[in-house]
């Protein structure tokens, strides 16, 4: 069965970083599937982040981010990552990886459907 996994949330002080991964398997590869960042800091609605696309791995990014999180991947290791640079409070937040399929997840689009995985916590405080 298919399987994401994200490690590397923890506390990091404002300006830190950390590197978030996530691991695919159960069939799901990275040549086919994009692989988005999503996040919840509160409530039930889940934000977009990042996605980079199956075919050529362009990247997108949501405004508050852009400059400070790079989306990456590695295919050989299936895996997808999300470096988080300069970190703000308001990062803080429950991050999830996630896929519809090959075209990247609108990041303005609440989804209810897809591959999720079980998130990981960032918190970003002094």
């Amino acid at each position: 069965q298919v399987q994401l996994v994200e490690s590397g949330g923890g506390l990091v002080q404002p300006g830190g970083s950390l590197r978030l991964s996530c691991v695919a398997s159960g069939g799901l590869t990275l040549d086919r599937y994009s692989m988005s960042w999503f996040r919840r800091a509160s409530g039930p609605e889940r934000e977009g982040v990042a996605c980079i696309s199956s075919s050529d791995g362009s990247t997108s990014y949501v405004d508050s981010v852009k400059g400070r999180f790079t989306i990456s991947r590695d295919l050989a290791k299936n895996t997808a990552y999300l470096q988080m640079d300069s970190l703000k409070p308001e990062d803080t937040a429950v991050y999830y990886c996630a896929t519809v399929g090959a075209a990247c997840m609108d990041l303005n689009r609440r989804y209810t459907w897809g591959y999720w995985g079980q998130g990981t916590q960032v918190n970003v405080s002094s």
